[in-house]
């Protein structure tokens, strides 16, 4: 397919800015892939739609705090530092966006809060983007402490507006567990305590995958021809116990649901030669666009998202390419919140 099939107008004022009160009161836009109904709920109600013994997929990944701000040396110059993965523990290296580029060269030194943590810029790696190295001595769980006090959430650049308090319980799952995401897994922020409890009382299977996001999820497809397009790589774990269940499920003829084309790329990426979710951990830079064949899941919960989006062509995929685009228009008619912290769609 092409890009351009990808592309629809979205009014700046569809773009959820903040998000709702209560996670679990977004709205839900179910989509029958059998039948092409469209139906409108509220995101409590998902609970419905799962029975006894039906798997439910969660990433369980931990966004931190990955937008540092500080002064550049000598010049003072303000300067954004954008951590994107650490390379090396013992060494403090860190992989990173800076801005404004042109100012950050390889051996300037650029310091954060009142001096107290100090990074040198040792190699360039693309044109937006360095490797740092942090001068700091003290254990490893103070050097976090600091990143943790000094970082900003890394709201995502659509979100047009300064970052807020709540933003960092907010820019979070109530299951995140492991660090080390620059961006939310954003269709499982609609869950709360309540939701899970209910799907465990139906009798659902709530199992974690780990897949750290990257920038990579926003980044923009800048060629038309879709097979050329390559995405970032991310980090992903499935453990033994998750792809035992997984597997039962599908022996059982049990629905297996991703919450979130995260946790679909990562099963996806880990589907044995016959068909069977096995325990990997790795880096995927799986990239899922019409037509595709899922091999786990028949169902998935998502977001909203942008026009042209990576994340709008996997939901094609796993929808229909046809409907999904259909049901995108009705949400604009119906004035669905689109983008991070908007509503969520289930496709069933």
């Amino acid at each position: 397919m092409k890009l351009s099939a990808f592309k629809f107008d979205l009014p700046s004022s569809h773009i959820a800015l903040h998000p709702t009160e209560n996670r679990d009161e977004s709205r839900l836009m179910v989509i029958h892939k059998d039948t092409g109904e469209i139906e409108h709920k509220v995101f409590k109600d998902i609970v419905d739609y799962f029975d006894d013994e039906d798997v439910m997929v969660i990433n369980d990944t931990k966004v931190f705090p990955a937008r540092l701000y500080g002064n550049k040396e000598k010049t003072g110059a303000k300067i954004e530092v954008f951590l994107l993965r650490e390379l090396n523990k013992e060494m403090k290296l860190w992989d990173v966006l800076v801005d404004p580029a042109r100012k950050i060269r390889v051996g300037n030194k650029l310091y954060f809060g009142d001096g107290e943590l100090v990074a040198e810029v040792i190699d360039n790696t693309t044109s937006r983007g360095r490797t740092i190295r942090f001068l700091y001595d003290g254990d490893e769980s103070d050097f976090y402490k600091m990143i943790d006090r000094l970082g900003e959430t890394p709201l995502p650049k659509n979100i047009e507006r300064k970052t807020v308090p709540e933003d960092r319980e907010r820019f979070q799952t109530i299951y995140a567990k492991n660090v080390g995401a620059v961006a939310a897994p954003t269709a499982g922020l609609h869950f709360t305590k309540q939701v899970m409890k209910r799907l465990e009382i139906v009798g659902v299977d709530i199992e974690p995958i780990t897949l750290h996001v990257g920038l990579g999820t926003f980044r923009p497809v800048d060629v038309e021809d879709l097979t050329k397009h390559k995405m970032d790589s991310e980090n992903y774990f499935v453990t033994e116990h998750t792809a035992d269940r997984v597997n039962k499920a599908l022996d059982d003829k049990k629905k297996v649901c991703a919450v979130g084309t995260t946790v679909m790329r990562t099963l996806e990426s880990s589907v044995s030669a016959l068909g069977r979710l096995k325990a990997n951990e790795g880096w995927t830079d799986k990239f899922i666009f019409p037509p595709y064949e899922f091999k786990i899941c028949d169902a998935l919960i998502t977001n909203f998202h942008l026009p042209e989006s990576t994340l709008l062509m996997m939901a094609s995929a796993f929808g229909g390419y046809d409907l999904v685009m259909e049901a995108y228009q009705t949400a604009i008619k119906e004035k669905y919140r689109f983008f991070t912290y908007g509503d969520a769609m289930l496709i069933i």
